[in-house]
């Protein structure tokens, strides 16, 4: 007669541990997409720039939060000189956004965006790819023709 009351215990242990071992792997996925993504502040390859990636939108953009000091001046008083159009050129480099458009192309990677470099004023289309080691590849690319550069994590 026992058996009953075993089985109506049992069965609602049973269901809070099922529920427990499927939060945690939720909890666990969760976390491997969060660090499959690469929002957060970066190192330019050469390490003279952070560029800040954030949302906006549905997309992801990114912005210069950092730049080391030029040569014979003070980086936060740099501007966007470069840029092809003349009413642009007072513009700082610090805060200007240099990456947009980007989405999801596949775990671990962004494409559709565009990368604006203030050194020569171009804007190219580009990619992103974030490695296992938490390394950002990120490419300019001119048709079929890319350059790829390596971010490392700054925060």
């Amino acid at each position: 007669m026992s058996r009953p009351v075993e089985s109506a215990i049992r069965a609602p242990v049973i269901t809070s541990l099922c529920a427990a071992a499927a939060s945690a792997l939720l909890l666990a996925a969760t976390a491997a997409a969060a660090s499959q993504s690469p929002v957060g502040t970066w190192y330019t390859q050469d390490r003279s720039a952070k560029v800040r990636i954030a949302p906006c939108g549905q997309k992801l953009c990114g912005q210069i939060v950092w730049a080391r000091d030029r040569a014979g001046g003070s980086a936060a008083a740099a501007r966007d000189a470069a840029n092809p159009d003349p009413a642009l050129r007072s513009r700082p480099i610090i805060g200007l956004q240099i990456i947009r458009d980007f989405t999801p192309a596949g775990p671990g990677k962004w494409g559709g965006g565009k990368i604006y470099d203030p050194n020569s004023g171009r804007t190219y289309a580009s990619k992103m790819s974030l490695s296992a080691q938490g390394v950002l590849k990120v490419e300019g690319c001119v048709s079929v023709i890319c350059q790829a550069q390596t971010w490392t994590q700054a925060d």
